[in-house]
């Protein structure tokens, strides 16, 4: 290749990488939207296969039963839910803003009830001051019911961007149900990777975000229907909330839902109810939370084969960077991470191995010989060279 030539090829792969990122840039406004419409698009694959198959070949048909299943099963049920719980949303900050909910009472409450050892340990850790944790709980908690109705009433006034958003994924939805497979082969086509680690990464991406989304969320559902279930079951006031919110906590394996229901077992202890404290313990600790040990691993572990302190940290670390989207987000890159370097020592093997075949025809051409395959010097040591 002469210089000309190189310089036109890396001229080319510098505007390939310009018009790439600009690309890229004017699709961050709809990363959300594209991001769901992938993920969708990747869950709902199998059905749209199968709808192919009965259809004779449609796929236009096909796509188009697909999406309309799509939202009425999911699309339709989030948009009733999130409005739900946004009035909730609404109604707990009214009880905190006028002091019909006070959490720093509460806390004041549970600490006067604790044995007087209990208390006198309390001291020692800098906890002795009640008076001073219960208004920063107080505050807190304002402060969060503050934060949560502002969100919600955005949400409420963003309902034009959220419709545009919303068209959005359900169009590139259309088309990446249609379309799917030949895009998946023109993309594959483009990656320069081996055929075998193509196929070994899409497997797994494909694999972490069904057992991703279908597990976490039919782990989240289940626990905060059934959170909410008990909650409406003993009177507590805005069940729906506090479901919605076990249902998003328990997204974190290990903890998740019990950051609510514990807390308001010690409530009821505190309070002289012991048999709703004990109803609310054994329900939350036998059902709540069999429904995590149980469920997730089966739904999620099995088939990312991630460790349950990995699922955890990426779960938290790609809530905390991609928001709502990180749940998803956070394993996925984990799960990649871990394919990429699964795949590393076979990749080195095969790169000594065509090195070792380029010094081969290197001598080659140098010597004007019949072509080798591998010289005994290149060639590595078995069993049999060993005895001899």
């Amino acid at each position: 290749m002469t210089t000309k030539h190189i310089l036109f090829f890396r001229s080319f792969l510098l505007l390939l990488a310009i018009v790439s990122l600009a690309f890229i840039w004017i699709l961050i406004p709809f990363y959300g939207a594209i991001f769901w419409g992938t993920v969708l698009a990747v869950l709902f694959a199998p059905l749209q296969r199968y709808l192919v198959r009965i259809t004779n070949g449609r796929r236009n048909t096909s796509a188009l039963i697909t999406l309309i299943i799509i939202i009425l099963i999911v699309i339709i049920p989030v948009i009733f839910v999130t409005g739900a719980l946004v009035q909730e949303m609404v109604l707990v900050y009214n009880r905190l803003h006028t002091g019909e909910l006070d959490i720093g009472g509460y806390f004041e409450q549970i600490v006067d009830k604790l044995p007087p050892a209990i208390k006198g340990m309390l001291g020692p850790m800098g906890t002795g001051d009640i008076t001073a944790i219960s208004e920063r709980l107080s505050d807190f908690a304002v402060t969060s019911g503050q934060f949560l109705t502002k969100k919600a009433v955005s949400f409420g006034s963003n309902t034009f961007q959220f419709i545009i958003g919303l068209g959005v994924m359900l169009y590139l939805l259309y088309f990446l149900l249609r379309d799917g497979q030949s895009l998946t082969r023109r993309i594959s086509a483009l990656v320069p990777l081996s055929d075998e680690q193509k196929s070994h990464l899409f497997i797994k991406f494909t694999k972490v975000v069904r057992a991703t989304v279908k597990g976490n969320i039919a782990v989240a559902a289940i626990q905060g229907a059934l959170g909410g279930i008990i909650f409406w079951f003993l009177g507590i006031q805005g069940a729906l909330f506090w479901g919605v919110l076990m249902a998003v906590l328990s997204l974190l394996p290990a903890v998740g839902a019990s950051l609510i229901w514990a807390p308001v077992a010690i409530y009821f202890v505190s309070e002289g109810n012991y048999v709703d404290a004990i109803i609310l313990t054994a329900f939350g600790t036998f059902v709540i939370g069999l429904t995590d040990n149980l469920l997730r691993p089966t739904l999620v572990g099995k088939d990312t084969k991630i460790p349950d302190y990995l699922i955890l940290i990426s779960t938290l670390g790609g809530l905390s960077i991609f928001g709502l989207n990180g749940f998803v987000i956070g394993p996925l890159i984990t799960a990649m991470f871990m394919a990429c370097w699964a795949l590393f020592p076979q990749a080195m093997k095969d790169q000594d191995t065509y090195a070792m075949t380029d010094r081969a025809w290197t001598r080659h051409r140098q010597h004007k010989k019949q072509p080798p395959t591998l010289s005994q010097a290149d060639t590595p040591p078995t069993e049999t060279t060993t005895k001899r």
